[in-house]
Parts: structure tokens; C-alpha cells; sequence
């Protein structure tokens, strides 16, 4: 094998922003150079709260980067959704140390996108073995690559990777020409649900408002704020996020954010964060101050499938989990993730966990389809 040519970020800033955006492109937003830059600059992915940065860069001739695997060295697993508590017992049990190990993702997003940035798409297998080798180096347990999408999956498996098979609920755009169209798609007592649901969000006066680039200021964050800090701590114990993440979103990429907010008696009440991507509507964060019945699925789940149909988005990701959304139109899907473990044992039992938990997420998911809004026949 020839010689592996790789350098390491310590931070996304220590790259120009138009050589890394040349390699992740415009589709995702969640790669691009101000995505992660706000992340690490707010100090909400940094070595301080276990996500130190460690990008790896394949260069061109000229010296020119040409592939990116944007990756941390991991102290712990929290902020992946792609759980592997279990595999870090497992292996300190054995009197390994799982940590740290190297996460190739978006911190704090569980959305598919490319891990690889590939302006030469040639350069995938010494991307992946130069992910390897640092491993390999320096005795990490394992590397792993989250969210992959379906057109990198390959390139990970021709290299050997484990692929992992997740699950969430997507919603899919058949051709609607307005919410009225997909509501036609769904069985009778389905559309009556959806309806009443609609209607019971704003029976007590609430204005929904959509908001992108200039439109968002500082107040607006400072409520998102709010609403995103509830959450947090029901959810995780802290939020993730600093507070200068959202300024510097905003700042950096903000024609790319959507931030849907709930109005009573012209005050926010509620929340909902979404990134706009080429194809797709991403769903990230939702919060209240108020508790209103069925906001939640107004803001996070209706009033996206309307805004995608509306600007012809293929399809919608709302995040992590969730069966509740299966009744809103949205449906399982598998997710994939790929991990490389150098130790040929730790590997062996791992392999043998993820195909049989493959087979249960491909059972379930078989049957959740069966449960869809959907008419049939």
C-alpha cells in the first residue's frame, strides 16, 4: 500500500472556508464550513466538552485540500444517537479503554449527510485509512462514522467498516402540490386526526411565523434560547449548545436557517429550528414556555411538510427517535453508521451484535410501514 499523505485540523477555523466548502459542497448544511465552525468557535464542540476537534485533510499536488473527514476525539459518547454505551462496558470490562475513540460526524446531529468531503472522490480510501491509522497509532478503541448517506455507505464497507443499521421516520414528498394533496394520501379517520390536531394548535389564538436570514435577530434567538434550554434539560441535563451558537448560525449561514416560531398575543411561545438543505428540510430543535396541545406536532411535523412542499424539498428528517410521528405522515426508515474497531476480537463481537440487532431494526421497521396514515390499495 502506498504511503498515506494526511494532515490533522485542530479546529475547522485553521481551514479557509472556500477549500473546505469546495469539498462538502452546497447540498448539506450541515457540513459546511460555518456549520462547524459555529459549533467550535461558540464553544459548544470543543476538547472542553469532549469533542476535541481532529479533522482529517488529504491534500491535492498543489497542496490544495481535496478530502475532509471531519472527525473528534471523543471522551464520552453523549450528543451521537447512535448508542454505543453497551460496546464501551463491554470492552472496559475487558480492561480495554474505549475512550477516547474518533467520531466522524456533526456534533449533536443525528441527520444523514456525507462524511466524507470529497472534491476527488478517488481519495475516499485514503481518507478511511488515514481515519484508521490514527486509530492505530494511537491505541483508540474504535472510529465511527454516523448518519452515513446511502451513496457512502459502500465506500465504507469496501473498506472493511462495520455498518450499523439504525432506524427513524422520514416524511417523503410524492408530488404534493399542497398540504391538502398529502392529506388526500392518508386513510379517512388519518385526516380527520391531522386536522383536529391542526386546529387544536391554534385554537387559543397562536400565530405561526417562518424566519430566515436577515428576518432572524438577536430577540428571536434570545427566545429560541429559552424554548431550546427547556428542552435541553428535560432531555439531556444540559443543553449541548452555548448561546453564541445560535448568534453565530445565524450570522454565518443564515440563509440556510428556517426558525418557525409560535406567536400568542404577538409573543413567542415556542420553537421550531430547521436547516434547509438542496433536497431536504432538516428538523433539529423545539421548545416551549407554554404549555399549548398539540404545538409540538403543528411546529416540528405539519408546518414542515407544508413549507417542503411548498419550496419542492423531497423529503423532511425530524431528528432522532420519535414513533409519535408515524401518525403524521412520516415514515421508518433505516439509518446506517460505520465503525472500525482494531482489535480482531472486540471487531468479532461487535460484528456479531450488529447483525443481529440488523435484523431486528429491519423487522421492525418492516412493521412500523404497516402502521402508515396511508390508504391502501
Amino acid at each position: 500500500m502506498s504511503e498515506i499523505r494526511a494532515r490533522i485540523l485542530k479546529s475547522a477555523a485553521d481551514m479557509p472556508a472556500a477549500h473546505w466548502d469546495a469539498c462538502a459542497g452546497r447540498d448539506n448544511p450541515f457540513v459546511a464550513h460555518a456549520f462547524f465552525t459555529a459549533l467550535e468557535d461558540s464553544g459548544s464542540a470543543t476538547a472542553r466538552t469532549g469533542w476535541r476537534p481532529a479533522h482529517i485533510v488529504v491534500d491535492d499536488a498543489d497542496g490544495v485540500p481535496a478530502a475532509i473527514l471531519p472527525a473528534y476525539l471523543k471522551s464520552h459518547s453523549q450528543g451521537e444517537y447512535v448508542f454505543d454505551h453497551g460496546w464501551a462496558d463491554a470492552w472496559e470490562r475487558a480492561g480495554g479503554s474505549y475512550y477516547p475513540k474518533l467520531q466522524c460526524s456533526v456534533p449533536f446531529t443525528p441527520a444523514t449527510g456525507p462524511r466524507l468531503l470529497l472534491r476527488d472522490a478517488a481519495l475516499a480510501p485514503q481518507l478511511l485509512r488515514a481515519a484508521e491509522t490514527l486509530a492505530e497509532q494511537n491505541s483508540l478503541s474504535s472510529v465511527h462514522a454516523t448518519f452515513l448517506t446511502p451513496d457512502q455507505q459502500a465506500l465504507f464497507a469496501a473498506q472493511g467498516w462495520l455498518l450499523r443499521v439504525g432506524e427513524q421516520f422520514h416524511w417523503s414528498n410524492a408530488g404534493y402540490g399542497d398540504f391538502g394533496d398529502f392529506l388526500g394520501a392518508l386513510s379517512s379517520r388519518k385526516r380527520k386526526a391531522i386536522r383536529k390536531e391542526r386546529e387544536g394548535a391554534l385554537a387559543s389564538g397562536v400565530a405561526i411565523v417562518h424566519l430566515t436570514g436577515a428576518a432572524i435577530t438577536e430577540a428571536h434567538w434570545d427566545a429560541f434560547w429559552m424554548f431550546y434550554q427547556d428542552t435541553g434539560m428535560r432531555k439531556w441535563g444540559r443543553p449541548y449548545l452555548t448561546r453564541s451558537f445560535f448568534s453565530l448560525l445565524g450570522a454565518r449561514m443564515g440563509d440556510r436557517v428556517l426558525l418557525m416560531l409560535a406567536l400568542k398575543d404577538g409573543r413567542p411561545v415556542a420553537g421550531a429550528l430547521n436547516l434547509i438543505g438542496a433536497t431536504c428540510l432538516y428538523g433539529r430543535y423545539w421548545g416551549s414556555i407554554e404549555d399549548i396541545p398539540f404545538l409540538h406536532f403543528e411546529l416540528c411535523y405539519y408546518q414542515a411538510i407544508e413549507w417542503a412542499i411548498a419550496h419542492g424539498l423531497e423529503r423532511v428528517e425530524a431528528g432522532a427517535q420519535g414513533q409519535h410521528k408515524l401518525a403524521r405522515g412520516y415514515r421508518p426508515v433505516a439509518t446506517v453508521s460505520a465503525h472500525y474497531i482494531p482489535n480482531a476480537g472486540f471487531r468479532a463481537a461487535v460484528a456479531d451484535f450488529v447483525a443481529r440487532e440488523g435484523e431486528m431494526v429491519a423487522a421492525d421497521i418492516e412493521a412500523l410501514d404497516m402502521a402508515t396514515p396511508f390508504r391502501r390499495g
